[in-house]
């Protein structure tokens, strides 16, 4: 189960104040909490082409080379999507004879050679993107999305506002697929993971943004609160119930674990960046090696974690412009330094925090320290080596064209809904986050 935009600190039992997602606190105390798990880009598109490839997105192609360490995803007049090269979870999967759906949000290329059912999944209800517009029928066609309002059942309930009807509604509906598990008796012999695809929204903050806690800005960015996110294991009789383990962990590990829970092996043609899970989620107290999470925005290397420290080599929030047009990333979160509007280079002395001292990244360690010098002798070599081996994938994300978008999807001649295909005039899409 894969959320939009929810935030870490949007779980009752992640503290949470108002208490309200009961169904999702009691699958934690049914399982297994994961409190240091990650994604692997701060926004939705790149993040699922990371869960279903096992791979970073500098690596499957989910990412942009038109500005240094931009944000990219999928809007409705994007050319690319998820390439041809790439082996996606289902597709391996149905080697042991699983069916696989995806219900909901793909983002992955809404073109018909990127569609799931083109890419392994044998059934799919939902919609290829989420956005709304700014689009008419006429000029910029709109492709109908998923996202609404809560239903009224929802509407007006929760403490926190319509965001907050929203997370009860969705409470909710874990909590009628679980029991439906159980009522149909294979609960046990079915693992469910729940997690996001990045930081809460900030910008719609507070009147409807999620919370991420105690953690620095939300979704954009590769401060914890972009990329640490809430996550829950849940397999009775498998994974003991109530157990806390913190194991750095990200989403890519979901393609590893997923195979080893199936027995298949995964492709040993391409480098994966998602470990094997299971000694973790069936043992409770076991730890893989210590292994490191790494922050890219873009084509950038933004920041590393390895035990309890991290490493920023560059630090941005947005830019000044954006800023001061009210698009603010980390509202009431200024960190001087650390939260800055210019892309500011650390690479020579890059800043440098303790997540289990220092959550909220407030209070850099002082390079005068041998604190300092130990992590940086520890955390050095593992950047050097990463960049060493990275074989970027091809960028898909680069290009942009009106005449993509959909225009006459499929049945709209039954409709007499079917609209002029405009002539190809492609440019290189903005990315300006």
């Amino acid at each position: 189960m894969l959320m939009d935009d929810m935030g870490w600190g949007d779980l009752g039992v992640f503290g949470q104040p108002s208490k309200e997602t009961p169904n999702l606190d009691a699958m934690a105390a049914q399982g297994m909490l994961l409190p240091n798990f990650y994604t692997a880009n701060p926004l939705c598109s790149p993040s699922r082409a990371a869960l279903l490839t096992g791979r970073l997105p500098v690596r499957n192609g989910f990412y942009t080379t038109n500005a240094h360490a931009r944000n990219a995803y999928t809007p409705q007049d994007i050319v690319g999507g998820i390439s041809k090269d790439e082996i996606l979870l289902p597709q391996m999967l149905k080697k042991k004879g699983y069916v696989s759906k995806i219900v909901g949000k793909w983002h992955l290329g809404h073109r018909p050679q990127y569609l799931p059912l083109e890419k392994g999944f044998d059934e799919w209800f939902g919609a290829p993107n989420c956005h709304f517009g700014p689009y008419n029928s006429s000029i910029r066609p709109n492709i109908p999305p998923l996202s609404h309002l809560p239903p009224l059942r929802f509407l007006g309930k929760s403490q926190r506002g319509r965001y907050g009807d929203a997370v009860m509604e969705l409470d909710y509906s874990v909590g009628q697929m679980l029991s439906l598990l159980r009522t149909l008796g294979i609960d046990n012999n079915t693992f469910v993971f729940f997690t996001s695809d990045n930081g809460a929204a900030l910008i719609s903050a507070p009147n409807e943004g999620g919370s991420n806690g105690p953690f620095l800005c939300g979704k954009q960015t590769t401060f914890e609160g972009g990329m640490r996110e809430p996550a829950i294991a849940w397999w009775p009789e498998h994974i003991k119930e109530g157990t806390v383990n913190f194991q750095l962990a990200n989403v890519m590990d979901l393609f590893t674990t997923s195979l080893a829970l199936a027995g298949i092996s995964p492709p040993d043609d391409r480098t994966l960046d998602g470990l094997d899970l299971t000694p973790v989620l069936l043992s409770g107290s076991h730890t893989l090696l210590n292994r490191p999470i790494f922050y890219y925005r873009g084509n950038e290397l933004m920041a590393v974690r390895l035990g309890q420290h991290k490493v920023h080599y560059w630090t941005w929030s947005n830019s000044w412009d954006q800023f001061k047009k009210g698009i603010n990333f980390c509202p009431g979160q200024d960190v001087p330094g650390v939260t800055t509007h210019d892309q500011k280079e650390h690479t020579e002395e890059p800043i440098v925090f303790h997540l289990g001292r220092d959550p909220g990244e407030k209070f850099p360690i002082s390079v005068l320290t041998q604190e300092y010098e130990d992590v940086l002798s520890r955390i050095s070599p593992v950047v050097e080596q990463h960049k060493k081996s990275l074989v970027p994938g091809v960028p898909q994300l680069n290009m942009c064209d009106v005449a993509v978008m959909n225009w006459a999807p499929a049945g709209c001649e039954k409709l007499g809904k079917c609209l002029r295909v405009p002539k190809s005039e492609p440019w290189k899409c903005d990315w300006p986050h």
